[in-house]
Parts: C-alpha cells; structure tokens; sequence
C-alpha cells in the first residue's frame, strides 16, 4: 500500500447504502444533509453525514427516503459519485434479496463473494466518451471488509437465524419478480440470492476505488419454492421490518470495527493499471467529469471537489 493512499485512509468515511425497509440510520450522530451536486445528476436524495465513533459515515437511501425509484431508475453513477466526492472509501451496503437455496431461509443473512449480472438498462461504468478503463472484478465484493462484516454479523444474529459467508448475488433488472423458470434457471446455475441493485453498485463502487461489501437480508424464498408462500410485496415488507433492528446493530458494530481497523484494500487502487487511454487524448469533458477518480494518477486536472 502506498503511503499516500494509507494517509488517504486515516481520514476516510465510510458510506452505508440503504435498500429497502432501511431508509435512515438510528445510530447516526451529530448528523446533517448535504446537497451534492454531480456530473451524472442528482443522487437519490440528500446525503447524511454523521459519526458512528470515531467514524465519519455518510448515509444514502439508495430508493430515496420515501422509496421513489425503481431499481433501473436509481442514479447509480451519481449516488457513487457523491459518495466518492465525499472521502468515502468503504460502502456496507444493505440489501433485500429472495433465496435460491433451500438453507438460506428467510430472515437469514449473507454477505455474499460473486455476482451474476441479468440487468440490461443500465450504465455500468463511469468511462467511455474519449477515456477507457478496464477494472477488475473477479472478486466483486472486497474480502477483508466482507470478512470484517460477516464477523459481526455471525457475534449478533438471535437463535434461529444464520450469517452465511461467501454465495452468488443474482442481479435482475425488476421491479416485478422472477417467473418460477428464471428462477429455476437461477438455482441451477448455483446462484444463491437474487436482487435488483448490488451488481450495478459495486461496478462503479470498483471505478471510484471504494471497497464495497453487502449485507444481504433474505425476505423469502424466490418462487421457485413450491411449497412456501408466493412472493408477496408484503411478506417482503413484514420480513424487512423483522429485520430491521438488526441490521442496524450490524451495520454500527462494523463501522467501529472500520474506524479501529481503517482496513486497506486492493480496491483502493483498481485504477492504477486500468486506464488505457493516454491523458492528453482524452476530450476535456470527459477529463473533467472523471477527474474525481483520476487525480491520484494523472494530477489535478479540474475542480470536481465537493463542498465537504
């Protein structure tokens, strides 16, 4: 790790995206809204900064507070882009997925290591217009925060509910559910979750060189279940709310264990190598709206800096 990303990090926030049913963060101090404005447009709604700790954290509900977007509308590109505008370094992002797999029950928990992509309306990359970048993303979600993650989790989950580490987060276009065969297409491709968001999160998550890791919350079991209850909007909203005392607890016992840690991670540099385009043949549009990402390697070349 070079000294300027390990001096980067003693001052780094860690950003938290709420999904459903997770609309604000009880454990939050001292906070405040802040207004970021982006290149991409607007985020989904203010973002929250507060202190968990000795932890700046930055809150954002990926739907909007009062749930106004649909998985395709939510503005990926901007809400990472403010995020990343803000010092944040880290993301726990909190998630309702459906389960693929008999032993991943409703009301269990998985901070899962791969994804499967089946979303197809989306921009996946900050790059393109004159600048190309290849990132990698064998291991999509960053193994030391995931494993930081999935050791709280494991300390504080009730009798009856299990933390399971390492599975595959099938990421669906939406909003309305699978049939029962992509479902039963899914399970025999070993998939162990499904979701509408993540996949698209940590692609950009990886560009902006954040360490991203997810906390998935099972609602239900997808519908290829024959013998549980059809998928509902309610037993998906019931399940949620079951939930969400303790994802709480989760998410502000692992933001003290980043604040003593301040984990460093390969994601922190997926840029290093990644850019293919030389900087002088890059448009200057282009230079200015990416050069958030860019600056460590190529130098200050526009003034992109938040407010903050």
């Amino acid at each position: 790790m070079s000294s300027s990303i390990a001096s980067d990090l003693t001052r780094a926030r860690l950003g938290v995206l709420g999904g459903s049913g997770l609309y604000a963060m009880e454990a939050l101090q001292d906070v405040r809204e802040i207004q970021v404005d982006t290149p991409y447009g607007a985020p989904s709604d203010a973002l929250r900064l507060g202190r968990i700790g000795d932890l700046e954290v930055v809150f954002l509900a990926r739907h909007g507070r009062h749930h106004s977007f649909t998985p395709t509308e939510v503005p990926y590109r901007a809400n990472l882009w403010a995020l990343r505008s803000l010092g944040v370094r880290w993301i726990l992002s909190v998630s309702a997925v459906g389960s693929l797999q008999e032993p991943l029950r409703p009301l269990d928990m998985l901070v899962p290591d791969q994804f499967i992509d089946r979303t197809h309306q989306r921009p996946l990359s900050f790059f393109g217009d004159g600048l190309v970048a290849h990132v990698g993303v064998a291991d999509p979600f960053c193994p030391v925060l995931s494993r930081i993650l999935a050791d709280v989790g494991d300390s504080l989950m009730p009798q009856g509910r299990s933390l399971h580490r390492g599975g595959t987060y099938l990421c669906m276009e939406g909003p309305a559910f699978s049939t029962r065969a992509e479902s039963e297409l899914y399970r025999s491709w070993g998939c162990s979750v499904i979701g509408m968001t993540n996949h698209t999160e940590a692609r950009l998550a990886r560009e902006a060189e954040m360490a991203y890791t997810t906390l998935a919350m099972v609602t239900d079991y997808d519908c290829w279940h024959q013998e549980h209850d059809a998928v509902t909007v309610e037993m998906v909203i019931d399940n949620l709310r079951s939930n969400a005392e303790l994802a709480q607890r989760i998410v502000a016992m692992t933001a003290e264990r980043i604040a003593a840690l301040r984990p460093p991670s390969s994601a922190h540099h997926a840029l290093r190598h990644a850019l293919m385009t030389p900087r002088d043949a890059v448009p200057s549009e282009t230079l200015q709206r990416t050069s958030l990402f860019t600056a460590p390697y190529w130098g200050e070349n526009a003034s992109t800096a938040a407010a903050e």
